[in-house]
């Protein structure tokens, strides 16, 4: 910046005797040579001073823009003028206007290209480097400019931006910052192998989910590494930057718009009441905590069995809401004295009971830990919460009680009959909320594709045909918190899934988004459906009917109650048989919930 000064001060004495020699040409009289030489020392004083009053020796010319040019032109007026007057009062002859306007518009120009011409200079020596990533950025618009901007710096040496996808008919042919603008979203596929693209940015934060999926759709096919630029929803307060910038995922292929919720009618129920999660280091349930403490409980309860998921969310929140009571409980809810003495203690109003068995192969090889965990542990937390009063009930279940297949599924099912038999006779909001899958959560496939992904392949699915319903764990939850607010008591409430997936192209998906081309660089290979699976699930059984409610993506199942005293029947024969074997165990629950076999459900 030293240099840059000194360059600035020539700059300033050429401006003025170049001026003056103009203004007279061959005819200089010797009077007027003083004059040039006494005001080149006042206008240095001036605009030297000018120049860092108004910061210019404080700037990053690399990144150069319209803020750095109105500081320039300030400056040289700032400066100009006040050189002007000083010569005014101090010489003996007046300075020539002329002169004046003309060593200012000089100053001006010359100030300002010698820092243009720097940055030039260095984007030119970056852009020509080899070893350049070739980007193309989707989005012409304020963000795809903000990105295009600071990645032109000397900080992104390695990238060269090729140009930018836009929908907009009147960008196209266009240039933005001397970068073209080559086509939309349709020709990404023919830009890409022409250009030599390695990587494709989206910056279009503020566009549909189903837009972005569809433009990911064509870029990955591509074989380009793709990144985005999270919907506006997501952006955490601050600028968009370069350093928003994620790879794609799985989850951004969905194309799923964002939950619409009602946040007065969640305000309603929640807001300083006593709140208790069960299962609450899950995660489902430490994304209910998450969605539930900004509503400002009056007390929100983390109940789970393992001390170091429980610790790791009760740290995250305290973190985040340092106001917030937040009580963790170490407890299992298949001890029903425990379950008591909590309930007695705090006197929740509102339970979200998240806690259960979910791995379905293995609970067919251990169907007792099934039933203790996920009917009797659903029937302790549901019967302290009728006793002690709780206004509200929500138990998480699945769409694998649907006409279950497997033992997880048909105890899922036996504790939704369970809590809605229960409601037929308590003050207390009963209500069970049924989703499928959830992407990134302990037992989703996403997790071991990414492992065997990084160790190599082969990935392997069960089943070529076999579909899902998924969701992502923060929208699931969001619904689930929603629901609460319509239960009126005994629903069943059935999430909005959206379109089935196919296992098998979650895998082709996920391969290509690491950089890899599915069959060449990773293998798949089928390994046959396991014990208890289905190859689709569904999210109503036969005697379901489906009433819609105030959301449009959820709806209300409501199916033959059966009484609470058949219940309990069935539970003492339930308790009776968890001592005998796995086969005994599956008769018993075979005779509550009529389980289909794998290869009827597989071809029904």
């Amino acid at each position: 910046m030293v240099l840059l000064f000194f360059i600035d001060l020539a700059i300033i004495w050429f401006s003025i005797v170049t001026s003056y020699m103009f203004r007279f040409y061959d005819n200089f009289p010797q009077e007027y040579v003083i004059q040039m030489l006494q005001f080149g020392l006042i206008s240095t004083v001036s605009f030297g001073g000018s120049l860092i009053y108004f910061g210019l020796y404080r700037r990053m010319w690399q990144y150069a823009s319209i803020g750095e040019i109105i500081s320039i032109l300030k400056a040289s007026i700032v400066g100009g003028g006040i050189a002007y007057a000083l010569a005014f009062f101090i010489l003996p002859a007046r300075v020539p206007l002329g002169v004046e306007v003309q060593a200012m518009e000089a100053t001006l120009v010359l100030v300002g290209g010698v820092r243009f011409l720097w940055r030039v200079f260095r984007n030119d020596r970056i852009n020509y480097k080899d070893t350049q990533t070739q980007t193309l950025i989707v989005g012409a618009g304020d963000c795809g400019i903000l990105i295009a901007r600071e990645m032109m710096g000397p900080s992104f040496a390695h990238t060269k931006l090729v140009g930018f996808i836009d929908d907009s008919m009147n960008k196209f042919h266009m240039t933005i910052m001397g970068i073209p603008v080559l086509g939309n979203r349709y020709a990404i596929p023919a830009i890409v192998k022409e250009r030599g693209i390695h990587e494709i940015i989206i910056a279009m934060p503020s566009v549909s989910r189903t837009e972005i999926s569809e433009i990911i759709n064509l870029a990955k096919k591509t074989g380009a590494k793709l990144k985005i630029i999270p919907a506006l929803n997501d952006l955490i307060a601050g600028k968009i930057s370069v350093k928003k910038l994620r790879d794609v995922s799985v989850e951004d292929l969905l194309g799923r718009e964002p939950v619409v919720a009602d946040l007065n009618g969640i305000l309603s129920y929640v807001h300083n009441r006593t709140v208790l999660v069960t299962g609450a280091g899950g995660s489902i349930g430490s994304e209910l905590c998450r969605q539930i403490s900004p509503f400002a409980p009056e007390k929100l309860l983390l109940l789970g069995h393992g001390e170091n998921s429980i610790y790791t969310i009760e740290m995250e929140l305290r973190k985040k809401f340092p106001d917030l009571n937040i009580v963790t409980v170490i407890a299992d809810v298949q001890d029903r004295n425990r379950m008591m003495d909590v309930f007695r203690s705090h006197r929740p109003h509102v339970v979200f009971h998240a806690a259960a068995h979910k791995h379905v192969p293995l609970m067919e090889r251990n169907p007792s830990e099934a039933i203790k965990n996920n009917v009797f542990g659903t029937k302790n937390v549901a019967d302290c919460a009728d006793k002690y009063g709780a206004e509200r009930f929500v138990m998480i279940s699945s769409d694998k009680a649907v006409n279950p297949t497997s033992v997880m599924g048909a105890t899922k099912r036996i504790a939704e009959m369970y809590v809605q038999s229960l409601d037929t006779t308590s003050e207390t909001k009963f209500s069970a909320v049924r989703f499928g899958n959830v992407l990134g959560s302990r037992g989703s496939v996403i997790p071991a594709f990414k492992k065997q992904i990084e160790a190599g392949g082969p990935v392997t699915v069960t089943h070529p045909e076999m579909v899902r319903y998924f969701m992502t764990i923060p929208e699931a939850v969001q619904l689930v918190i929603q629901s609460g607010s319509f239960a009126k008591g005994g629903e069943v409430f059935i999430l909005d899934m959206g379109e089935p997936v196919k296992i098998l192209t979650l895998a082709e998906d996920l391969i290509t988004l690491s950089g890899y081309e599915p069959y060449a660089d990773i293998d798949i290979q089928f390994s046959g459906i396991r014990e208890g699976e289905k190859l689709y699930e569904e999210l109503l059984t036969d005697e379901e009917n489906l009433d819609s409610t105030h959301h449009g993506r959820i709806f209300i199942g409501r199916p033959n109650v059966i009484s609470q005293n058949q219940m309990e029947l069935e539970f003492k024969r339930l308790e009776r048989v968890l001592a005998e074997d796995a086969e005994v165990i599956r008769e018993v629950i075979d005779q509550i919930v009529p389980m289909q076999p794998v290869a009827q459900a597989a071809i029904s």
